[in-house]
């Protein structure tokens, strides 16, 4: 399945963004589809997970109470809203799958299907 991640762009602290992960070729439905983020210097970093057979989702601490994921199947597609930006929030953010994946899994090298990602810019 190939991911294709759009919605990133500059936005001031306080703002808001919305990214999509859409699926190509295939269908996002695999049992765990995550969002990561990977700063400049920095690991990359697992942020949210939403399980798509209950469409349950988990959050990083670093993120919870401000972003919110979510699921449209009929669009294929897994969203990331993103409030009260902050600029420590500045990455590349990438959304990821994988079959083999049955778990609650914020590893990211666990995770063989990603897309290229899209670069989210927060300024103080």
């Amino acid at each position: 399945v190939q991911l294709v991640e759009t919605g990133g762009g500059v936005v001031q602290a306080g703002g808001s963004l919305r990214l999509s992960c859409a699926a190509a070729g295939g269908t996002l439905d695999y049992y765990v589809v995550g969002w990561f983020r990977q700063a400049p210097g920095s690991e990359r970093e697992g942020i949210s997970l939403i399980i798509t057979s209950d469409d349950s989702t988990y959050y990083a601490d670093s993120v919870k109470g401000r972003f919110t994921t979510s699921r449209d199947k009929t669009r294929n597609t897994v969203y990331l809203q993103m409030n009260n930006l902050k600029p420590e929030d500045t990455a590349v953010y990438y959304c990821a799958t994988d079959p083999r994946i049955r778990y609650r899994s914020f590893e990211p090298r666990e995770y063989n299907y990603w897309g290229r990602g899209t670069q989210v810019t927060v300024s103080s």
